[in-house]
């Protein structure tokens, strides 16, 4: 077995890069795996080697076999220039944004965006001297309206973050680009498996390696991947703040990043299998899952990306909270819970309308978001089949689910 260039991994599949990027056995003595190294202090064999920091490696700040292993594979994964990789999927997304923003700029943030970014725009950037404006994800080329001289950074989520608006991104990145700004992307939903973001036209990448990276619910981890134009502001910005992740996450990651896309098949054929199920509902007013002809995003979906991962989410008809927690509570093999990714399914509540600014969150019923997990079917549908007959058992007399 010979090394492999990573012009010649680039030309594989995906699946067969899934499997070897990042990782050298004859580095590690022929073992398959590269093994978790902790440590800080990192030795030099001279005078000069530590002074003029010759080695490879330097500090346990600066990266060690395991985590450049980790920030190797993504790259090439992502089809990046350069990869870092941080301890959560809030700390991607604050450091990508801090990459490429200063004080008195300007940044455009979806108005359906992941809500602790939001937290982080409207507190920490605040703070720094960064105007926040929002926008309504479905604005397309029309952001343009929206730039000022100063906007320095567009960032997107498709689809958006609990309420799935899907994104014109390559519309929105010729914009920003004409404009000089930077574009940057929240892509855990789809994953650079089903959206190949440097390919669309983004230069900052952020994923939450924490959902599908993991797979098992037991790491926290962040990931951003940057093209040529960004990938030395991001590398400088990452080391100055050594924002490391623990060296068991990076390798837990390296495990899970080998059976992602076999995984991520997997929920997506559940999620769309129970998708539909739920469409057929009495119960149900609506599904919101980009992948379903029937969601509003579906032809920027079709065109744009290659798949469709386990998360979505569904309007119930009109029904009163006690309804729905009688559903929710007693349920066996949804677990509520805020994450998603694991070989689990979940399910958690939610309401968007107490802090959008530039649209109106009004779906005209309870909403649920589903992550779909890796259990069967059928007894996934036994559970909600279930869980909706405590919902119209403790509903008030009278209520009738809409048609």
């Amino acid at each position: 077995m010979t090394k492999m260039t990573p012009e010649a991994l680039s030309r594989l599949g995906s699946r067969t890069r899934l499997v070897h990027a990042g990782r050298d056995p004859w580095e590690q003595h022929g073992f398959v795996n590269t093994p978790i190294y902790r440590g800080s202090t990192v030795l030099s064999p001279t005078m000069h080697d530590l002074v003029h920091r010759t080695g490879r490696y330097t500090y346990g700040t600066k990266g060690t076999p395991t985590t450049e292993a980790l920030e190797t594979a993504w790259a090439q994964v992502s089809g990046a220039a350069g990869a870092v990789a941080v301890p959560s999927g809030l700390a991607a997304v604050s450091l990508a944004l801090l990459s490429c923003l200063k004080a008195g700029d300007h940044v455009l943030v979806t108005d359906s965006v992941y809500r602790p970014t939001r937290l982080f725009c409207d507190g920490l950037l605040k703070r720094f001297g960064v105007e926040t404006t929002y926008y309504d994800p479905l604005v397309g080329g029309g952001i343009e309206a929206l730039m000022r001289p100063n906007t320095a950074a567009v960032f997107t989520e498709a689809p958006g973050s609990q309420s799935f608006e899907m994104q014109d991104i390559p519309a929105i990145a010729e914009v920003t680009h004409r404009r000089g700004a930077v574009l940057l992307m929240d892509n855990t939903w789809a994953t650079p498996l089903f959206f190949p973001p440097h390919d669309m036209g983004v230069d900052l990448c952020i994923e939450a390696g924490t959902k599908y990276l993991s797979g098992s619910s037991d790491l926290l981890l962040g990931l951003v991947s940057a093209n040529e134009r960004c990938n030395k502001a991001l590398r400088d910005t990452y080391d100055s703040m050594a924002i490391c992740p623990g060296p068991e996450d990076a390798f837990l990651a390296l495990r899970g990043l080998r059976t992602m896309q076999l995984r991520l098949k997997e929920h997506e054929r559940q999620a769309l299998d129970l998708a539909r199920w739920l469409e057929a509902r009495p119960e149900v007013k609506r599904v919101l899952h980009p992948a379903l002809e029937s969601c509003p995003g579906h032809d920027i979906w079709k065109r744009d990306f290659k798949g469709s991962s386990g998360l979505f989410s569904v309007i119930l008809n009109p029904a009163p909270q006690e309804a729905l927690a009688a559903m929710l509570d007693g349920l066996t093999l949804f677990g509520m819970g805020y994450s998603w990714g694991g070989f689990e399914s979940l399910v958690i509540p939610f309401d968007c309308s107490t802090y959008r600014t530039a649209t109106t969150w009004n779906p005209g019923g309870p909403a649920l978001r589903f992550q779909v997990g890796l259990e069967d079917l059928d007894d996934l549908k036994a559970d909600l089949d279930a869980g909706f007959a405590r919902l119209r058992g403790a509903t008030s007399v009278g209520w009738e689910p809409e048609p």
